[in-house]
């Protein structure tokens, strides 16, 4: 008897000990045990590191993520899954990376990151999307008060937004700031609250701190205004872009 108690508790602590291994889930990640979120930050340096293969990306692209994001990468306009064409790559590069280690919580586009075999199919999807051209018809505001919205949020985005995502909304690559110019507004509508709230996370402290003085009225006009926002001539005329021979938007 007192051998066979013994071996429980035996088993018992090799348990606790397995249990006690185990990388505390993010706050914000899936909350089930085997979720997979626990790829080493190592892979978003690696993917960074590596030349994307433009031609590579478009296989996997058609194969994982065009059923989607379209054939175009322009999402949908009602923003249920917004507009990839022309985004930076380092921006993608990010938010996959961030997705599959569960530092962003979208359990909707988890298993489809995951697919990636590696760091270098990352590097290579991520060129690819970057190629496309960004569509003409994205998602907008559809309010009677448009124009009033639309002039407030420029306003408020000039006040602050501006100083990173640029006065044109092309967004920074180098600082993994992304393109907002033409989004879906009722995506860009959605993350801004999401990380007003602290559902999205992996975002930069400054870009918290910015938001949260910002009420959901004033939220809508900012996405207003960016949506309506022309695309950056020179986001047109990116070496490679399939966008190189069109006109500003």
């Amino acid at each position: 008897m007192n051998k066979i108690k013994a071996l429980a508790i035996a088993a018992a602590m090799v348990w606790v000990t397995a249990w006690a291994q185990v990388p505390a889930d993010s706050p914000i990640a899936i909350e089930v045990r085997d979720y997979k979120g626990n790829t080493q930050p190592s892979e978003k340096v690696e993917a960074l590191r590596l030349k994307g293969v433009a031609k590579a990306g478009r296989a996997d692209f058609k194969l994982i993520c065009e059923a989607c994001h379209l054939v175009t990468g322009g999402g949908k306009p009602d923003g249920s899954i917004p507009q990839l064409a022309g985004q930076h790559s380092t921006v993608l590069i990010k938010q996959i990376t961030d997705i599959r280690a569960g530092n962003r919580h979208n359990p909707m586009m988890y298993p489809f990151a995951r697919q990636l075999a590696d760091a270098q199919s990352i590097a290579n999807v991520s060129a690819y999307v970057a190629t496309l051209c960004i569509p003409l018809d994205s998602g907008k505001y559809l309010g009677a008060d448009s124009p009033r919205q639309i002039a407030e949020g420029k306003v408020l985005y000039d006040r602050e937004c501006a100083q990173c995502h640029q006065a044109n909304g092309e967004g920074l690559k180098e600082m993994f700031y992304p393109v907002l110019a033409g989004q879906h507004y009722e995506y860009l509508l959605r993350q801004m609250k999401n990380i007003r709230e602290g559902v999205r996370t992996n975002v930069p402290p400054e870009m918290f701190k910015v938001i949260t003085k910002y009420d959901s009225t004033q939220l809508v006009s900012i996405a207003a205004y960016l949506a309506n926002l022309n695309t950056p001539a020179s986001m047109m005329m990116q070496s490679g872009s399939m966008c190189r021979a069109a006109k500003t938007r």
